[in-house]
């Protein structure tokens, strides 16, 4: 793995906020910046040689110009661009694989333009190894404007699955930021309506969330006794209550098991709707 923060480039706003953010992070970080920009090879092939050579002048320009961007509030920031070819899955995959973080525009829900979205960042999020941020191209939730309206970093767990929440330490360590830990609970279904209709009931399956919460937190309460830490058991679905939670943060974590699926990446429906409808950055964190 090469100490590094990599960007996937296109012309589309949210890039240029995945560029802005990634700065920062490689400056936490203390590494190089890669700004990568992947041309769709053989699928250009067939266009004219003109056509092609004012493609790559074009993208070439977009990386220096994004260069100098990023180093204009970090002048000292080692940045690396990188003009690739082939098809930008793969191609960002495997440099996710070797980076610290990945950073990608996202537009969540909405129109499509540029490669970095839809398809391909999905494709890249259920493959990767290493986390994956997807970054709106909103100034309020990306980059260095990122502090002036959110604040905080909201981690989603699930008590029940194995996890590991370094990543999401590491960040509220480096950034000096509170870290908010959610974890989503409902009765199982052979309760039944009974735990609506029964308060104890109710109450009780709320207290063993909040003790398992507290217990899977503890150990990282010690590793990292600089960070604020606050846990808290929310009955209600997990998607929607992370999608809330990060309306005020600055980022919000989630994982996503690593494991392959015959029909491609698989992203379970926690990540991809907190993916799709989060205001805030998203980061992916693949565990076993």
């Amino acid at each position: 793995m090469t100490p590094q923060v990599t960007v996937g480039m296109d012309e589309s706003p949210e890039s240029l906020a995945a560029a802005l953010w990634a700065a920062e992070e490689a400056s936490l970080l203390d590494v190089p910046l890669h700004l990568v920009h992947v041309e769709e090879w053989p699928v250009t092939a067939e266009v004219p040689v003109l056509s092609a050579e004012s493609l790559v002048e074009r993208y070439e320009s977009l990386l220096h110009a994004t260069t100098d961007r990023v180093r204009q509030g970090r002048p000292g920031l080692d940045v690396v661009t990188e003009m690739a070819r082939g098809r930008a899955p793969g191609v960002l995959t495997a440099a996710a694989n070797e980076s610290e973080v990945t950073v990608l525009g996202s537009r969540g829900l909405g129109g499509v333009v540029g490669f970095l979205i839809g398809s391909v960042s999905l494709a890249v999020v259920g493959r990767a190894r290493r986390p994956v941020v997807l970054v709106r191209s909103d100034p309020s939730s990306s980059g260095a404007d990122a502090g002036s309206t959110r604040a905080g970093i909201v981690l989603g767990v699930d008590t029940e699955q194995p996890c590991d929440p370094l990543f999401a330490f590491g960040e509220a360590a480096r950034r000096n930021e509170e870290l908010r830990v959610v974890h989503s609970w409902s009765p199982p279904p052979a309760y039944g309506y009974s735990a609506v209709l029964d308060p104890n009931l109710g109450s009780s399956l709320g207290r063993q969330a909040t003790e398992g919460l507290a217990e899977m937190v503890r150990p990282w309460r010690h590793k990292f006794p600089a960070v604020r830490v606050t846990e808290g058991a929310v009955a209600g679905p997990a998607a929607a209550e992370l999608v809330d939670a990060s309306r005020s943060a600055g980022l919000l974590v989630v994982g996503r098991r690593s494991r392959r699926s015959p029909v491609g990446p698989h992203l379970g429906h926690v990540a991809h709707a907190v993916i799709h409808h989060s205001p805030a950055p998203v980061a992916v964190v693949p565990f076993e």
